[in-house]
């Protein structure tokens, strides 16, 4: 049984009131609408006769009853907008009493309407719409939670709660409107990225999210099974072996934003689904891929923010190319002050217990190396730096170095300590690659849950021939992070991962005499507060038992006397 507040029960007695006066508070019509409040804000004052015969539509979001007339805000997509409600406007012959009635009590704050008539300017100075005629559009029978801001824009009682926030994205968007802006940016970037991509003759694919093999990356993977072809599949990690396969098919550049999936933690820049962009060129390597990246994110970034240069956390960073190179290697030794170029398994072993870094027996180099650069560097990339020449046993899918024995031709873009893009010049050895693999399933064998599958398909598309290529994988969550000065990934999507929502806990109306008392004054003594109920004796113990049951209160002893106490929730 679903437990309605006061509010909530009133405005469902206000819908079937309107719908007994013959107004439908959800009218299956379409309601034209000719302008938005940011276009009337922007252009009033420069084009007055444009704006006599206006339509808008939006939630109502404030009131101000005067008598017989009425000043309200609506809020559209683009903002708010004044509009100033007389009763002999909008009643009509056959509904008379449609202001006193219907505008004045059975419409409320969060009720969507539209409204047509013309825009005047107030004796204050304010732009707003002289209301001709109203139209019910939907009556919200659930109260947003009130948002007040004084002259100087500041907020008061906001509905700043992270965890309500990312639950109820819907209510954090209509009653925290800047939260849009950040939104606004993250379609902006995509749409700029793309822009970008076609304009250089790269064609964008889709490629499966439901994948037999996991691959692509070093990541547990989610997995679920087809019944009807009775096997398991995995959600995927990456897009990248498939895009491979595309530029063995003959295609020149491909590239796909999609998302990915790791059955990994959560924390501040992780979220076990999030948005990739993968690209692959034909006839590349990383060094030109690095020129190409530094172009792009320059270019992005000057269009969305006019300039190169944007604050991160109360930091300046400038995405203009070019950026800093620094090999794995020379990174460590710059910040931990460590040659781990010639170390063994064992000998990193040592430096990580040296460091105070946790790891554990299935670790080989690549992973040991990872968890130093990790600890050490990591935090000290804030300028756009890209990291260089990985050690083979990091990058199972990257091409050995053209002359550095050991290493291969990798680079990660760091930005603001975290890594946001990932390159390679694409190993295309089918007979290195089978090898690779089988390195990473001895892993396997050792624990690694991170470790590559063998992909015997890929490596049968690399038999036939794949032409030299670079590929590149952009973070968008983490690049739209930096770009709208977000230090949380939940900020940027719109609907991040959360734990399960506790239930409402249902009580009796006894339980509830209880709860409301010990929320005045808690803890209580359990005969006083017996007495002040008013149960009978068996009631209030069939009550205590049942909150005490439910995790909602706890008696305890102290010297004689029983205390009951309200638990926190």
């Amino acid at each position: 049984m679903q437990l309605l507040s006061e509010q909530e029960l009133e405005r469902r007695k206000d819908r079937e009131e309107l719908y007994s006066l013959g107004i439908n508070p959800y009218p299956a019509e379409s309601f034209v609408i000719n302008a938005n409040a940011a276009d009337i804000h922007a252009n009033y004052e420069n084009n007055k006769t444009d704006y006599k015969d206006i339509s808008i539509a939006g939630r109502l979001m404030s009131r101000r009853i005067m008598g017989s007339a009425s000043f309200a805000e609506i809020q559209d997509a683009t903002g708010r907008l004044q509009i100033y409600v007389r009763r002999d406007d909008i009643s009509t012959p056959e509904n008379p009493d449609f202001y006193n009635t219907v505008f004045k009590k059975l419409l409320g704050i969060g009720d969507f309407i539209g409204v047509r008539g013309y825009i005047f300017t107030t004796q204050t100075g304010e732009i707003s719409l002289h209301v001709t005629h109203l139209t019910v559009l939907s009556k919200a029978v659930k109260p947003l939670p009130i948002v007040k801001r004084d002259e100087d824009g500041t907020v008061f009682d906001g509905f700043t709660d992270p965890e309500q926030r990312y639950r109820q994205r819907y209510v954090d968007l209509t009653v925290n409107p800047e939260v849009k802006k950040t939104f606004v940016t993250r379609s902006k970037i995509i749409s700029n990225m793309r822009r970008y991509f076609d304009d250089h003759g790269w064609l964008e694919v889709e490629t499966p999210i439901l994948q037999a093999v996991h691959g692509g990356a070093a990541a547990r993977p989610f997995q679920t099974h087809h019944n009807t072809l009775d096997m398991p599949l995995y959600l995927r990690i990456a897009n990248e072996l498939y895009l491979k396969r595309l530029i063995v098919g003959g295609f020149d550049g491909v590239y796909e934003f999609g998302k990915m999936f790791r059955n990994e933690g959560m924390d501040r820049t992780h979220n076990p689904e999030f948005t990739s962009m993968e690209i692959y060129v034909a006839y590349k390597d990383y060094i030109w891929m690095m020129e190409m990246v530094e172009d792009l994110l320059e270019k992005v970034t000057q269009t969305i923010h006019g300039v190169t240069a944007v604050q991160v956390g109360g930091k300046t960073i400038d995405f203009a190319g070019p950026y800093r190179r620094l090999t794995m290697f020379d990174s460590i030794k710059e910040y931990a002050g460590i040659d781990v170029s010639e170390l063994d398994e064992q000998g990193l072993r040592e430096v990580c217990t040296k460091l105070g870094i946790e790891v554990d027996g299935s670790m080989g180099k690549g992973k040991l190396i990872d968890e130093i650069f990790g600890a050490k560097v990591e935090a000290n990339l804030i300028q756009p730096t890209y990291i260089t020449d990985y050690p083979i046993e990091m990058t199972p899918l990257a091409k050995k170095h053209r002359s550095k024995p050991g290493l291969v031709e990798r680079f990660e873009l760091f930005v603001n300590g975290k890594e946001i893009a990932n390159a390679y010049s694409e190993l295309n050895d089918p007979i290195d690659q089978r090898e690779r693999f089988e390195e990473q399933l001895k892993l396997a064998a050792r624990g690694d849950d991170e470790a590559m599958a063998m992909d015997e398909d890929f490596l049968r598309a690399l038999e036939y021939g794949m032409p030299p290529t670079s590929g590149l994988g952009i973070g968008i969550d983490r690049l739209t992070m930096l770009l709208t000065d977000n230090s949380t990934i939940q900020e940027v999507l719109f609907f991040p991962q959360m734990r399960p929502e506790k239930k409402a806990v249902e009580l009796t109306e006894e339980e509830k005499i209880i709860v409301e008392l010990l929320k005045a004054k808690h803890p209580a003594s359990l005969p006083e507060l017996k007495a002040e109920t008013g149960l009978s004796g068996k009631k209030w113990d069939i009550s205590i038992k049942g909150l005490t049951q439910k995790g909602l209160v706890k008696v305890t002893k102290e010297g004689e006397n029983l205390l009951v106490d309200l638990l926190d929730q």
